[in-house]
């Protein structure tokens, strides 16, 4: 048995830490108040066949088996499918989608979703896909960790290094790079879906993702950036159209909090597990934290598992 040091308390840090502590491994997480990791301004998509528009085959096959790991690991995993829509005069954008995907069936939309009854003509619904509420989900791994013993501290690691900061490792990987994410925190009790909605559009395709208590998580796909900085107006007044669009009744719903994190990304946007200068990175999760955190946490600890027989 080994002592590991895992820096970051991210998605990736927990899950690692997570897989670690189910393998009767010793370990610590160290953290940090300077930052928020992208994970906190995720969607919580566990949608591996809407990713496979733009992911390669991998990101597809790996991902069919997040939502099993989270299921068995936090509470709240809704699994109700997702449902791609597009405004009329975009009907090619979701022929394009459905060419580019699997694991779907053309639905009516009003028929998977009551209050998009008469709005829109097509859709593709991904029944097996799912969603989780981000912070919930981390807060909830964290807690069970602290309860296994696991140690969470800001000061310096006192066993091997399991490098998983995300963007904040680029110094160490010079091939690193950061895609923005943007996102808005709605809520509103008089509208309620079931599902993470997909609306496309040709030039700023989002997301909109239910949560408790009236609240949904609007989102966009990815901007190629490494600015940290709030949310532009440009991009607030898109989001909030394509709430419009989905549902004219968002246009009442309260903006309880905005946001943007720097997703860590390889050039080939597949995560890695690297061992450089006797530190093990976990990295480059892309768009796909939640999606496939899990996998790679997996994947590590089996590699240790057949380096140590």
């Amino acid at each position: 048995m080994s002592h590991w040091s895992i820096l970051g308390s991210g998605v990736s840090g927990l899950c690692v830490a997570t897989a670690l502590a189910d393998a009767g491994e010793k370990l610590e997480i160290i953290t940090s108040d300077h930052h928020l990791p992208a994970s906190h301004f995720a969607g919580g998509m566990l949608a591996p066949f809407c990713e496979g528009e733009s992911a390669p085959e991998e990101v597809v096959k790996l991902g069919q088996r997040s939502a099993d790991w989270w299921q068995a690991h936090v509470s709240g995993v809704e699994r109700q499918g997702t449902l791609v829509i597009a405004p009329p005069r975009d009907s090619m954008e979701l022929q394009r989608f459905a060419r580019m995907t699997q694991g779907h069936q053309w639905v009516d939309p009003g028929s998977i979703e009551e209050r998009l009854a008469g709005r829109f003509a097509r859709g593709l619904f991904f029944p097996t896909e799912g969603h989780l509420d981000p912070r919930k989900a981390m807060q909830e791994l964290r807690q069970k960790l602290l309860e296994a013993g696991v140690a969470i501290h800001q000061g310096k690691p006192s066993g091997k290094i399991i490098d998983c900061r995300g963007i904040h490792a680029a110094p160490q990987l010079p091939d690193l790079r950061a895609v923005r994410g943007e996102m808005l925190l709605l809520q509103s009790p008089d509208v309620r879906f079931s599902r993470p909605i997909r609306l496309l559009h040709p030039r700023f395709p989002c997301y909109l993702v239910p949560r408790s208590e009236g609240r949904f998580m609007l989102g966009a796909t990815m901007v190629e950036s490494n600015d940290a900085s709030p949310i532009s107006a440009r991009a607030l007044m898109e989001l909030l159209s394509a709430a419009y669009t989905i549902d004219p009744a968002l246009a009442e719903a309260r903006v309880i909090e905005t946001g943007s994190g720097l997703r860590p990304s390889y050039p080939n946007n597949l995560p890695d597990i690297r061992y450089q200068d006797g530190i093990f990175h976990i990295n480059g999760m892309y768009r796909h934290g939640f999606l496939l955190a899990p996998i790679m946490a997996e994947k590590f600890v089996q590699q240790l598992a057949q380096e140590t027989h």
